[in-house]
């Protein structure tokens, strides 16, 4: 094993009965964003101590992208069936602010890579000249509405996005919705969100009497106002003790307007983002032997406009999860942490196989029986004789008993993809050609076992 290139290692051992276990985390010298983390894991029982790359280890939790150098990438390369990284090789592609932002996906408001595309800005300023424009960097600094006189069009590693100028408001006061995704797999795609509770984050003054030059009236920053201190929104998060989601939705239902759209809006564009996204992971990771070790926990963050649009403003990797600033924030931390871990098997500890028969067997995954027994899959040649289990191979066996399990441990996580499905319209046809060949397997499987019982769909 190569020597890991990051400032700090540190082993986390599980303690539990006639075995032993390791979990590696990668943080700086100040780990005080990791606190929720280290909680969380001590719940199942994990303890800290010093790396030893002699000793097997079964999760690194890596803060920063931890496939950067070629050492990284050769120890990635081959890893052990029972090891787990908290990032998948290549969710830049989702991350990375300048590539979603330019991806001319739905749910992104246009955006311009400066110098590269500032010809089709220019193009498109002139078709709208009404719109307001802001330029931006990877960090998210330094973000302010400027006129086009003022933006740097030869500034490399910015982009120029539209501005909605629009917003929802909330007692006046502008905000942002960053919802809590988990990939448990890639190929084939499954994607759920934390659906406990949805972070609002409102700017510290109210956006009217709009002035540009003020960003706290349309910039969340680090010193946001928190939705306890919302008006509004008080009666139902204190007194009443809902969720931020709830009492927004709440909110939204007493003037008459239905939160819904805009939930309905935020998972169909993260099952979008992923979507157009899996193909160049997918890519990527032919580098590494084994696709089953890697797992994502992201934010995706959203603005909302008065007519309940929603609009992707960026994906965070590895999003904040300290209470430092925001006390009352904690729960939220350690319930998203806490659902994580169960839905990505980081609370499973058997190893054997005749121990994990005991959790998820053959019989558990089997989608269509009566179609399988009455197909002639005798050469396998059709690909709906792959779930059949004469046909099924390992790699597909491994990934629908992940998926059988991510189902019972699921908890207060929702599937976005595959999508949930109408039990009133399976019948209906569905274009599959776009997915790949464990994608659509997947999708498949899944409306197999809605249609043998309803709670999957």
């Amino acid at each position: 094993m190569y020597a890991m290139s990051f400032t700090t290692i540190v082993v986390i051992r599980i303690v539990c009965v006639c075995q032993t276990s390791d979990l590696v985390i990668r943080f700086q010298a100040d780990a005080g964003h990791l606190v929720h983390v280290f909680d969380v894991f001590n719940v199942y029982g994990y303890t800290r101590r010093p790396f030893d790359k002699k000793v097997d280890w079964d999760v690194i939790w890596a803060h920063e992208y931890p496939f950067k150098t070629y050492a990284d990438q050769i120890m990635f390369s081959d890893l052990k069936p029972h090891q787990k990284v908290n990032h998948f090789p290549g969710v830049g592609f989702i991350t990375n602010k300048i590539d979603l932002a330019t991806s001319d996906i739905k749910y992104v408001p246009p955006a311009f890579h400066m110098p590269q595309e500032k010809s089709k800005f220019f193009a498109f300023a002139e078709q709208y000249p009404h719109k307001l424009f802001v330029q931006k960097q990877n960090n998210h600094r330094g973000i302010k509405i400027k006129s086009i006189k003022e933006l740097d069009f030869n500034s490399t590693g910015t982009f120029i996005q539209e501005y909605i100028d629009n917003p929802l408001l909330i007692d006046g006061y502008k905000f942002d919705i960053g919802v809590y995704t988990i990939i448990t797999s890639i190929d084939p795609l499954r994607v759920y969100i934390y659906n406990g509770d949805i972070l609002f984050r409102f700017c510290p003054e109210k956006y009217h009497p709009f002035n540009p030059d003020n960003i706290d009236k349309y910039v969340i920053g680090d010193d946001y106002l928190p939705t306890w201190e919302v008006p509004s929104l008080k009666k139902y998060y204190v007194d009443q003790g809902a969720s931020m989601k709830v009492s927004v939705e709440s909110h939204l239902k007493a003037q008459g307007r239905d939160a819904t759209k805009i939930w309905d809006q935020l998972e169909d564009a993260i099952r979008v983002v992923c979507l157009e996204k899996e193909s160049k992971i997918r890519n990527l990771m032919k580098n590494y032997k084994s696709k089953t070790n890697f797992f994502e926990m992201a934010r995706f963050d959203f603005v909302v406009d008065n007519d309940l649009n929603v609009y992707i403003m960026e994906v965070n990797m590895s999003p904040n999860l300290s209470s430092a600033h925001y006390p009352q924030n904690r729960l939220l931390y350690e319930q998203v942490l806490f659902n994580l871990f169960a839905i990505v098997g980081l609370t499973h500890f058997e190893r054997k196989e005749s121990s994990m028969n005991m959790a998820v067997s053959t019989k558990n995954i089997v989608a269509y029986p009566g179609m399988c027994a009455k197909m002639n899959c005798d050469s396998c040649d059709s690909e709906d004789c792959l779930l059949c289990k004469p046909c099924m191979d390992s790699y597909t066996k491994v990934q629908l008993t992940n998926a059988y399990r991510e189902y019972i441990d699921r908890h207060d996580c929702k599937r976005v993809f595959p999508p949930k499905f109408n039990p009133n319209f399976l019948n209906n046809s569905v274009d599959l050609s776009g997915y790949s060949l464990y994608t659509r397997l997947m999708y498949k499987w899944f409306k197999g076992k809605c249609i043998a019982d309803t709670e999957w769909c």
